[in-house]
């Protein structure tokens, strides 16, 4: 689609808002012949700024008008956020009006949408209040606004059990079995990278060494260990209390409170493994069967059947981990309604104490971004997203986190589900940027959070386990950013 600003540079708003709108287009700003197109068009009067689209959309011709009184532009950063808005609500009525379409998540384009009801709460506004605003500026359904003000909730609860010298701990596994078709990680398939595992485990745990130092300078205790992928249940049981033991060997973990592995694939799990795990005090197992259909698991690319499934989950329980997560994916290839309903019920059957439901996102890189076969259509994923939140309420399960990406289908999002006390501090730190995220190995983002004034510094790891083994001594080095970043944080928190 054709994009034309006129009187402003908002060009990353109004892509932000085409792409929720009309998945399947690409953002251009080059006149090439385009029939689809839409001029974006911002005027500043007296009293009122108008934003202006008009759209050309498969033949049809809308407008869409949205404005704001000049009098509340009273900084550049208000003004910035208020005609950004007024921009995107703008492109958002034209759409509508052309498509007869409205995304349940209206014209709100942010990842975060808790994060947004959670600093309005904050600042003192009312449930009421929150819930006008998400309805009556951006246009989200009662339904999404509900799980936002669910997750914002639970946002605030958790945020208010945290302590400045706190932070969480991400490990990164980057290797599984095979490559799912929607995937885009970087994960290394260790039937091909088998001779990379034990090098990477070498270079892992001197990253771990340096970040041990780093944690007693900065005066800062890991409150939330997290050890993700890829799979890290791809690594043997041998491999698996190497790492493992080198973390509690050199990492104070007296603070911890939250202890996870995501074992992903059924196809990984062991009982040599799960006993390994709960023996080394991890409390939090996901497993990640995503459909409980065997044409489905085919289409993903997974290698394992729906009983294998079922024999993962009572292996994990078997070893006694107390809180087990199942992921699922809405919106699978060869996927449909029947299909997705009868995979949450038997998840549900077996009783985990959270479930996670994503919306199938076609990332760049990933095999299904470039097929594209055999999908549902938005509205019938979000048939499975509604069903989900129905049936998932019924049980007494509540959402806890969520979150959004491009290229999702319907435009719809991730919701963490768990039953009371059992929801993820991690998952919700990582979502919602409470505090700073430490993140070791191949793929892993470091984001150093200062909670109070919204500052970030991100420190990035190569994503191919071979570069992040060559960089390894600059990695470490880098790291110590942390130490300066946290005390600053704790020493303004004392005055």
């Amino acid at each position: 689609m054709l994009l034309i600003l006129n009187n402003h540079d908002y060009r990353y708003a109004v892509e932000q808002i085409m792409l929720i709108l009309f998945p399947g287009e690409k953002p251009e700003h080059t006149e090439t012949g385009q029939a689809n197109r839409a001029v974006s068009t911002l005027s500043l009067g007296k009293t009122w700024a108008t934003a202006r689209t008009n759209l050309t959309w498969q033949g049809e011709e809308a407008v869409g008008v949205s404005r704001v009184r000049c009098d509340r532009l009273t900084d550049a950063l208000t003004r910035d956020r208020l005609l950004q808005r007024i921009v995107k609500q703008s492109f958002y009525k034209a759409a509508v009006a052309a498509t007869g379409i409205i995304p349940d998540w209206g014209a709100l384009t942010g990842i975060r949408p808790a994060k947004l009801a959670s600093k309005a709460l904050k600042g003192g506004q009312s449930e009421a209040q929150v819930r006008r605003l998400f309805q009556r500026e951006f246009f989200v359904s009662p339904e999404r606004t509900s799980l936002a003000l669910e997750a914002a909730r639970a946002s605030l609860a958790c945020e208010a059990e945290l302590r400045a010298d706190e932070l969480s701990l991400y490990v990164g596994i980057p290797f599984c079995p095979t490559r799912c078709a929607y995937c885009s990680f970087v994960s290394a398939d260790v039937g091909r990278a088998l001779k990379l595992v034990e090098p990477y485990l070498d270079a892992l745990e001197r990253e771990i060494d340096a970040v041990a130092d780093y944690l007693r300078r900065a005066n800062s205790h890991i409150r939330t260990l997290y050890i993700g992928g890829g799979t890290p249940t791809t690594l043997s049981a041998p491999q698996l209390e190497r790492l493992i033991g080198r973390l509690r060997q050199r990492l104070d973990l007296r603070r911890l409170t939250e202890f996870t592995v995501e074992a992903g694939r059924p196809d990984t799990i062991t009982a040599e493994k799960m006993a390994v795990l709960r023996a080394a005090g991890v409390d939090r197992v996901s497993v990640n069967p995503q459909s409980m259909r065997d044409e489905v698991l085919a289409a993903m690319g997974r290698a394992h059947t729906a009983e294998d499934i079922l024999r993962a989950y009572e292996i994990v329980r078997a070893a006694g981990i107390p809180i087990v997560n199942l992921d699922l994916i809405a919106g699978l290839p060869r996927d449909n309604l029947a299909g997705f309903r009868a995979t949450l019920d038997a998840v549900l059957a077996l009783d985990p104490e959270n479930i996670t439901v994503h919306t199938l996102a076609l990332k760049k890189g990933a095999r299904l971004m470039l097929e594209r076969e055999g999908l549902p259509s938005g509205a019938e994923t979000a048939a499975m997203l509604d069903y989900a939140r129905e049936k998932l309420t019924a049980a007494s399960f509540w959402p806890y986190y969520l979150y959004r990406q491009k290229y999702m289908s319907g435009a719809l999002e991730n919701i963490g589900w768990c039953k009371r006390g059992t929801e993820g501090i991690y998952n919700i730190c990582i979502m919602e940027e409470l505090h700073t995220i430490l993140a070791l190995g191949a793929g892993g983002s470091t984001k150093l959070t200062d909670p109070e004034t919204g500052r970030i510094v991100r420190l990035t790891n190569p994503k191919y386990p071979q570069q992040y083994i060559e960089r390894i001594d600059s990695l470490c080095a880098e790291k110590s950013a942390l130490v300066d970043f946290q005390l600053g944080l704790q020493q303004r928190r004392q005055h």
